[in-house]
């Protein structure tokens, strides 16, 4: 705008943007005062900023969601021995940036919307509590979007600490699955023990007897016993020939239940190789533990008051363009705007009137009255009432034309009944076509 009295500075191609996310009318902010253009530069600033901080917080939620998880002890031992630490999965991280792309511009257009579906309030600094009631389900959505942003910025802030703390987590849950791994095998074995128990006492047995029968033989043998020379005597063979019994009632007995005892080695074989898959899949578990939720968890935990102060700055990022627009004094923009919309209505055949009425609710309601709609209407109307009155006349016209060729050929038109049958001494009728018309007599 320049005048006699005001010049405003010509405004650069990146304030029409900002201009343009806030929903401001280019045309009219151009013919307003520099401190409009500034409000809603302002504005559009905030709006794009929270959306590119959607679009960080979302990549990085969805990439904490979906990377190959690990356990935390691996990456502090890499940043010990290493200096530096970079494990990122390329095919996660594009995903990732495509994702956060696509949710920083979700979240992008719902502000938007946001802010330029909250009207100005009173054009007074207060807000009142009908401005208030008018704004909750901004504020609510605001407040929502708020937390979804916050989060991921919380656990990237405190990476560091929650990784530590996620270590000591891990190794815990690892310790407590191993000791629950252990015990379902050891009962499952304790199982097969007593299978085998009977089968093993026997063998037990007659080990015991073959043992005796063995050193009463060694005795018997042995030089000076009894007054005897050394080798064997009666008893020494008695003693032998027990042992060979025994020993043979054993090897018997181990023949009869090979089978068995070999299908229960062979299960304690897979047992043992099945304890020692399952032990290794406990650290795959407890690498589980490194997603999202029990993050966001370790942050409120490490640092509360931390992480409420992060969500309420976010909170107030994202409520101050609703907050902001409420408070706004009416400026030479309003003004501007709500004479260019009542041109643009009259112009179209559109009259409001302000708080013509009370609803049921006792509410102050506009009443809106469309010319051109009740013109056209009127208009429509009247056509119609002509057509019916036009129609009207077509019709005596038609009759009174019917009446004159009825005089004229009556004959054609009558039908006479001669004893008990009908006959019809009509002919057809020679009035363009149209349908006889018979009277009876």
């Amino acid at each position: 705008m320049e005048t006699s009295y005001y010049k405003n500075p010509k405004p650069s191609w990146l304030m029409r943007q900002f201009w343009k996310i806030s929903g401001a009318d280019r045309y009219i902010l151009e013919r307003s005062t520099y401190s409009d253009q500034i409000k809603y530069t302002c504005m559009g600033g905030i709006i794009l900023a929270t959306g590119f901080m959607a679009a960080l917080a979302g990549g990085y939620a969805f990439y904490t969601i979906f990377a190959p998880k690990g356990d935390a002890i691996d990456d502090i031992k890499t940043i010990a021995l290493s200096g530096h630490y970079d494990p990122t999965d390329i095919p996660t991280a594009i995903l990732a940036t495509v994702f956060g792309l696509i949710w920083g511009a979700v979240i992008f257009n719902i502000d938007r919307f946001i802010v330029t579906s909250t009207g100005k309030g009173d054009g007074t600094e207060a807000i009142t509590m009908q401005e208030l009631k008018s704004a909750i389900p901004r504020i609510i959505m605001g407040t929502i979007i708020a937390f979804t942003i916050s989060k991921p910025v919380e656990i990237r802030m405190f990476k560091s600490e929650i990784d530590a703390q996620l270590y000591q987590t891990q190794l815990e849950a690892q310790k407590q699955y191993e000791i629950k791994t252990r015990k379902n095998f050891e009962d499952r074995i304790k199982d097969l023990d007593k299978e085998d128990a009977g089968i093993q006492s026997r063998i037990d047995g007659y080990m015991a007897i073959i043992h005796t029968k063995d050193s009463l033989w060694n005795i018997e043998t042995s030089k000076g016993q009894g007054g005897r020379g050394e080798g064997e005597g009666p008893m020494a063979l008695s003693y032998k020939a027990e042992r060979d019994r025994v020993e043979n009632e054993m090897q018997q007995f181990t023949a009869l239940n090979k089978s068995k005892i070999q299908d229960i080695q062979q299960r304690r074989a897979n047992m043992n190789a099945e304890l020692a898959v399952a032990l290794k899949k406990n650290k795959t578990v407890s690498a589980g533990l490194d997603g999202l939720l029990e993050r966001i968890e370790l942050s409120h935990q490490l640092a509360p008051g931390i992480s409420m102060f992060i969500t309420l700055l976010f909170m107030a990022i994202e409520l101050t363009p609703i907050f902001f627009k409420m408070m706004l004094i009416k400026g030479p923009y309003d003004y501007l705007e709500e004479n260019i919309k009542d041109l643009v209505k009259a112009q179209n055949g559109i009259e409001i009137q302000h708080d013509y009425y009370q609803d049921k609710d006792g509410l102050e309601r506009d009443l809106v009255i469309h010319h051109e709609v009740e013109r056209m209407t009127s208009m429509k109307g009247r056509v119609i009432e002509a057509q019916k009155e036009l129609n009207e006349y077509i019709i005596e016209c038609w009759k009174a034309k019917q009446k004159d060729h009825i005089d004229a050929n009556l004959d054609a038109y009558v039908t006479t009944i001669m004893g008990d049958n009908l006959t019809d001494h009509t002919a057809q009728p020679r009035g363009d076509g149209e349908e006889p018309i018979i009277i009876a007599e």
